[in-house]
């Protein structure tokens, strides 16, 4: 799936909170989504970090939501899809 080169941000994960910060919660599934989207991308994505409910706004314009047996914290990604 291609992801979308007319917007400035084709991927968004949720930002951790100040408390998780705070208590040092890391998101070790980032790197391997970033990854994962620069080499099918074939460049540097640019992934934007979205507060918690401005994530949850997002997602609820989502076409499709796919849920997986992923249990990392932070380990929502939404994909913004280009054009085949």
């Amino acid at each position: 799936m291609p992801l979308d080169n007319y917007v400035d941000n084709p991927v968004a994960v949720m930002n951790r909170t100040q408390e998780d910060v705070m208590r040092g919660v890391e998101v070790p599934v980032l790197k391997d989504y970033r990854r994962i989207c620069d080499l099918h991308h074939k460049s540097t994505v640019k992934i934007a970090f979205l507060e918690r409910f401005e994530f949850y706004e997002r997602a609820k314009n989502a076409f499709a939501i796919i849920q997986t047996g992923e249990t990392s914290p932070y380990g929502n990604i939404l994909l913004t899809r280009g054009v085949c």
